[in-house]
């Protein structure tokens, strides 16, 4: 890794200074904003048992659940069936472990949250929804680890309207690591947030069912503190519709108009890298 062709550097940065200016200073503006509050004060909000209001960010659809479980984060269930249809119609008519933006409301406060979509483990509610949901909050984490699941995280900083801030890193392994999770939720939002060029998402997205780095050799940021442009070499294991699964080694290319700036990715090469997303 490290610093690209000196022409190639030159190129790349003049696009990238002209598309720079092409887009809006927040992707996410306009967008409603929720409380960013800690899962240990959210806890004491909503009991085992209780009932609240799920109203998912992207598509403004709302619907009830109950609280029935979980100590790192909220294990729930849709208190009815109506309530699952709604739920289900969010996802597309298809459930899903996608990481989604939502807030809850207590009251008339907004609490950012993310929610998945795939009914697992147990559930005792008459709701046609086989087993309970996970609903995670600032701080939460899986049954499994103590750091909050990087996608939940995602989507709880873009119910609280902070996305743009937590996204504008000087570090380019953050970015990288963002943009992959970004790819793997199939949130536009956060991939567009981080691309400096405009991509059409929605035919990579039909393509794409998961993606997850494998391997990022990682160097000392203070590294590129005056590099604009840089190369981030990377291993990224792909589940690919029709396809299966397919492990690629490859590149992202990194670029910003000053130091001062955050790092984006050209998504135009990064697709143009791995053969099997170029065709779209």
């Amino acid at each position: 890794m490290g610093g690209l062709p000196v022409l190639k550097r030159m190129s790349m940065l003049l696009v990238s200074i002209i598309l720079l200016f092409q887009f809006p200073s927040d992707p996410l503006a306009g967008q409603s904003e929720a409380t960013l509050l800690p899962w240990e004060e959210v806890r004491q909000l909503f009991p085992r048992y209780s009932k609240f209001t799920v109203v998912d960010v992207e598509t403004g659809l709302a619907f009830r659940v109950q609280r029935r479980a979980g100590s790192r984060h909220a294990d729930v269930q849709p208190l009815t069936t109506e309530d699952t249809k709604i739920m289900k119609k969010i996802y597309g008519g298809k459930w899903s472990w996608k990481r989604r933006a939502i807030y809850a409301l207590h009251g008339k406060k907004k609490i950012a949250a993310s929610m998945n979509g795939m009914p697992h483990g147990a559930g005792a509610l008459q709701n046609n929804f086989r087993g309970h949901f996970c609903i995670h909050f600032y701080k939460s984490s899986t049954h499994s680890k103590r750091e909050m699941d990087l996608s939940h995280k995602l989507m709880v900083y873009k119910a609280a309207g902070r996305l743009e801030k937590l996204l504008a890193t000087d570090n380019p392994y953050d970015t990288v690591t963002y943009f992959i999770a970004g790819l793997k939720e199939q949130d536009k939002k956060i991939v567009s947030a981080l691309s400096i060029k405009r991509t059409d998402w929605k035919p990579l997205f039909h393509h794409v069912e998961n993606v997850k780095i494998s391997k990022m050799p990682e160097l000392p940021v203070e590294n590129f503190q005056e590099e604009l442009t840089i190369s981030v070499p990377i291993v990224l294991e792909w589940q690919i519709n029709g396809e299966g699964r397919v492990v690629k080694e490859t590149e992202v290319t990194l670029f910003r108009a000053s130091p001062a700036n955050a790092w984006r990715i050209d998504t135009h090469s990064f697709i143009e890298n791995n053969p099997f997303l170029s065709g779209l």
